[in-house]
């Protein structure tokens, strides 16, 4: 393709959700990424998208809001384009209470979202039985039950994402020459070289272990509870993950920290009980310093940018983070939030 407007380095959820919304509005985007599609941490497999808390609201919170809201027709956009599905749902989320203490903060909470998520999700206590057969175990029998968490296939999120980036026009390949403006989606890699560019700390890479069972629980919703996430997809399988490594010997390899995320979900989940396990998983996921995701021009090269520190929340965020960083790089229009720029980071 000749005539590039927008070269990404990066395949990931950010690279191809801000090469979709650069593609969508008319520029000639390419991808480039020598792993392909996924090959970093947005080819895993749990895929929850949950959101913060609704409480001491702050801008990180309300973007995160505002793209779990624009996430429906944002991933239905992405399926028509391309011709493939996301798996994205919005199941909801099941999260246990443990104590009296614990039911009156879930009931202040539950009034905090009416205001704060303007009516579009509901936080609320429900009674454990109105899940039979599905729910965690609560001890008082209540449950916080969610209507804005969401869910989508990793990897078939990707695929989805490039078959829409190719559709209009844009070109995914393992190699070729940056040409137009540059955006760096490169994980946490990608944030290792930064700190080495910059000669100080941006970000870091922290190990993340996952297990995938065959179980027939589909649409259901996710379970929350003991930090251990555990989500139901649509092809017949259940995502349970993930533990949070700062420090790890290789990025990829599973050991008995899986082993003890299958023996908790089993002990959640009676229908997990007897289900196989058909796949281990590891990979490392990029953790800007602030937390937040990492977005913005690169504060030392003209003409290029950063989209990074997706961590793990970066489905979640990809759909606003694809349109601010299109704006900002197509138009020089900066909507990025307090919190998020580069400099936010930097200054940890």
């Amino acid at each position: 393709m000749s005539g590039i407007d927008v070269t990404i380095r990066g395949a990931g959820i950010f690279g191809l959700s801000i090469a979709y919304a650069c593609a969508a509005r008319g520029a000639r985007v390419r991808v480039i990424d020598p792993g392909g599609i996924g090959a970093g941490s947005s080819g895993g497999i749990v895929g929850a998208l949950a959101p913060h808390v609704p409480e001491r609201w702050n801008p990180k919170k309300a973007f995160q809001f505002e793209s779990l809201r624009m996430a429906p027709e944002f991933w239905a956009g992405v399926a028509r384009t391309g011709g493939r599905d996301p798996g994205y749902l919005r199941s909801g989320r099941l999260q246990p209470l443990a104590d009296a203490a614990a039911v009156e903060l879930a009931r202040l909470r539950a009034a905090e979202a009416a205001t704060l998520w303007q009516g579009f999700a509901a936080w609320r206590v429900v009674e454990a039985a109105a899940h039979a057969g599905w729910a965690p175990p609560s001890p008082t029998g209540l449950l916080i039950e969610d209507t804005l968490t969401a869910r989508l296939h990793p990897r078939m999120a990707g695929q989805a994402l490039a078959a829409a980036v190719t559709a209009l026009g844009g070109e995914i390949a393992g190699s070729g020459p940056e040409t137009g403006a540059l955006v760096l989606a490169t994980g946490w890699r990608g944030l290792l070289d930064l700190n080495a560019e910059l000669g100080q700390p941006a970000g870091a890479g922290i190990k993340g272990q996952a297990a995938l069972f065959r179980a027939g629980a589909c649409a259901l919703p996710q379970i929350f509870a003991g930090g251990l996430h555990v989500v139901p997809h649509a092809d017949g399988t259940v995502a349970v993950g993930s533990t949070s490594e700062r420090d790890f010997a290789a990025p990829d390899t599973t050991d008995a920290q899986c082993d003890a995320l299958i023996a908790a979900a089993r002990a959640l989940c009676p229908l997990l009980e007897g289900a196989p396990v058909i796949e281990r998983w590891a990979g490392v996921r990029p953790r800007a310093r602030s937390r937040a995701p990492m977005l913005g021009r690169h504060p030392g090269r003209d003409g290029v940018f950063i989209a990074n520190g997706g961590f793990k929340i970066g489905f979640g965020m990809a759909p606003l983070v694809a349109e601010v960083m299109a704006d900002l790089v197509l138009d020089g229009r900066d909507r990025i939030p307090e919190g998020f720029r580069v400099a936010d980071s930097l200054k940890g």
